[in-house]
């Protein structure tokens, strides 16, 4: 039964990025019924699964935290593509898009998915271990990359509103390569052991032992259908987002409810390959996937956005609010002092979920 459950399994993985695919082409920049948004909508589901079960074979192969890495940076490319596109339709609404979406990825990540893995951890092993010299590198990076991209634009006097001049831009846009760069160095050469899972008694966990390692050439196979995956995920969340304005406008919601449910979306595969991670007692890892993410978000956006506003016309708002900086410094002291210890409880898992709620909260009711 089990080579048969492995066999079906495979078909399926290969299967579902492929038909994603297709069904993108077929459906982008047209008004979908409803039976069709339903099709993609499980289609989008089935892309999803396929993309972690894509990543973790990946991850098998090319070990911690390179495996982590990939799934970050390959979702936060298609996303970039993603909001310059939105961007190049023009349009009110997409002077805040970069900031809007850059600071959901920040807070699903950092308290959403963060929270959720502590709080998986701890409960299914009393507590969740990590190596705090790394995640506490990682957080830094986060709060300095935040910072200089969405707080700064809000209290400077070169141009008028919460934007930066073109020199300031172009600063924060090299700034952010600089610093990215330089932690990915550091994760994967330099210090490439600070961001390897432990054990309660410290000790690194350099490989995992409850599978065969899969060969080069599977692992090249499940990269380039995790590339098909999460074109997918990205693609066909853009399809069913005018549903999902409907909905929202029906409501009586915020617009901003728009990019929070698209950014939940997109980061379904890392939510989901974050809590496998940690139910399986390798917390650093899920650390390395959730503040990842929202570094390569910072990181890759700003810059992107930054070449793009050459050409595009209208404004790029990117200064945060006073109620979203208060979440965000919030945030960053919260994940200190989670960090510090190198060992979390179900408290803080719960406490970093309280502070997803109120941005969740917030965006309905601000």
């Amino acid at each position: 039964m089990i080579p048969k459950f492995r066999a079906l399994a495979a078909r399926w993985t290969t299967a579902v990025p492929v038909l994603g695919v297709v069904l993108l082409v077929l459906t982008w920049g047209r008004d979908l019924p409803g039976v069709v948004v339903a099709l993609v909508t499980a289609v989008l589901a089935g892309a999803v699964l396929s993309a972690v079960h894509h990543a973790e074979v990946i991850a098998h192969r090319v070990g911690e935290p390179f495996g982590s890495l990939v799934l970050a940076v390959a979702v936060t490319i298609i996303e970039v593509a993603l909001i310059v596109t939105l961007m190049a339709d023009g349009g009110d609404k997409s002077a805040t898009l970069a900031r809007d979406t850059v600071f959901a990825a920040v807070m699903i990540t950092c308290n959403g998915i963060l929270g959720l893995c502590l709080l998986t951890g701890a409960l299914r092993h009393r507590v969740a271990v990590f190596n705090s010299e790394g995640t506490g590198a990682a957080l830094a990076t986060v709060a300095t990359l935040a910072t200089l991209s969405l707080v700064l634009p809000t209290f400077t006097t070169s141009k008028p509103g919460p934007e930066f001049s073109t020199s300031q831009l172009t600063f924060a846009a090299l700034a952010s390569l600089v610093l990215y760069g330089l932690f990915v160095a550091t994760q994967t050469v330099r210090h490439r052991d600070y961001f390897l899972p432990v054990t309660k008694q410290g000790k690194v966990v350099d490989a995992d032992d409850h599978a065969e390692v899969p060969s080069a050439r599977t692992a090249l196979i499940s990269l380039g259908l995790l590339g098909l995956a999460l074109v997918g995920v990205v693609g066909l969340a853009k399809g069913v987002s005018p549903t999902i304005e409907s909905g929202v406008e029906s409501a009586g919601l915020p617009h901003a409810v728009v990019g929070v449910i698209i950014a939940l979306l997109v980061l379904l595969p890392e939510t989901i390959a974050a809590v496998r991670a940690a139910r399986r007692d390798r917390v650093q890892t899920s650390l390395n996937l959730a503040l990842g993410s929202a570094m390569a978000s910072i990181g890759l956006t700003i810059p992107a956005v930054a070449i793009a506003s050459v050409w595009l016309s209208g404004p790029l708002v990117l200064g945060l609010s006073s109620t979203h900086m208060v979440l965000l410094v919030l945030t960053v002291l919260v994940g200190t002092l989670t960090v510090v210890p190198g060992r979390a409880t179900p408290l803080q898992g719960g406490v970093h979920l309280v502070l997803f709620a109120a941005y969740l909260e917030l965006a309905v009711n601000p």
